[in-house]
This record gives structure tokens, sequence and C-alpha cells, in this order.
């Protein structure tokens, strides 16, 4: 972990919570007064601890209840393949997460659809037209059983 202190730990811990916190707000449950709290947070987000903040959508509730996860093996795995394939998948909506993995495939894809046929044609016109890809295997899956978003602050 990056040089922090108790209350920067603090911060990110109540911050993970409930990033909509006002600043009076969360310098009242760090025990700090509101400037040096702040310039706390900003600290943080300067570091790139914080990286952003974000609102999280259900996505089953907006119309996405489909996810797949789609193992990709490319053709090589030469430098100039490996950038244009992450460069591609980015441009991707569907695509929520793209990870690079080891094994017997070379990346690890989360893929929202709204529906079975909308995963189709995701296929068919989009991710079977990047260059590189040797294989595509999907899974479905049936339930999310949990989703986390905080790291484990053991600390705090």
């Amino acid at each position: 972990m990056s040089n922090i202190d108790k209350i920067d730990q603090k911060i990110i811990f109540f911050l993970q919570q409930d990033g909509k916190l006002t600043n009076f707000e969360l310098a009242e449950k760090v025990g700090l007064s509101p400037s040096p709290c702040l310039r706390r947070v900003k600290t943080l987000e300067q570091k790139g601890l914080i990286a952003g903040y974000t609102a999280i959508i259900d996505e089953i509730a907006y119309g996405y209840p489909v996810t797949a996860f789609v193992s990709v093996r490319l053709e090589n795995q030469t430098d100039q393949i490996l950038k244009s394939f992450e460069k591609e998948i980015t441009s991707l909506d569907a695509v929520m997460d793209c990870w690079l993995v080891t094994g017997n495939r070379d990346y690890l894809l989360r893929v929202v659809a709204t529906d079975l046929k909308n995963y189709e044609i995701f296929m068919r016109e989009e991710l079977t037209k990047v260059k590189g890809i040797a294989s595509i295997e999907t899974n479905f899956a049936l339930g999310r059983v949990k989703t986390k978003n905080n790291l484990p602050l053991n600390s705090v």
C-alpha cells in the first residue's frame, strides 16, 4: 500500500462505502475539520489512489440482463497483435471488462447484452471483426453470486 496513514485509509474506506458523501460529512466521519479533509482527498486523487467517482448502475434494471464471459485466444502473442487487439476492444461498448490472462486463452472479457440475439449480433458484427483473434469461447452467467466494489481495507 502506498504511503498513507490511518486517516487516509479511513477516507478511502468511507468513500468506497458512499462516494456521494459531502466533504463535511466525510470530515466528520474521519475526525478532521473540512479543510484538512479536503486537502487529503485531493492528495489521494493526485497520487492516483482515488481514480474517480461513479454511479453503480444495476445492469438488469437498466436492460442488460445477459452477462457473457468471453475467452479470446489470439493467433499470435506479438506485441503488435496484443496492442492492436487491446485498442480495438476498447471501442466495443458491450465489453465492460477486458483482462489479459494466463492459461490457454489470452483475454477474458465481460460482455453485457439485452438478450441472446443482441449478443449474437455483437459477436457477428463486432467481436469477430477484431483482427488477430484465433478463437472465441463464451460462457453465459446464470446468476450473480457476489459483486464487490470495495477493496478490503483490513487496517481500518
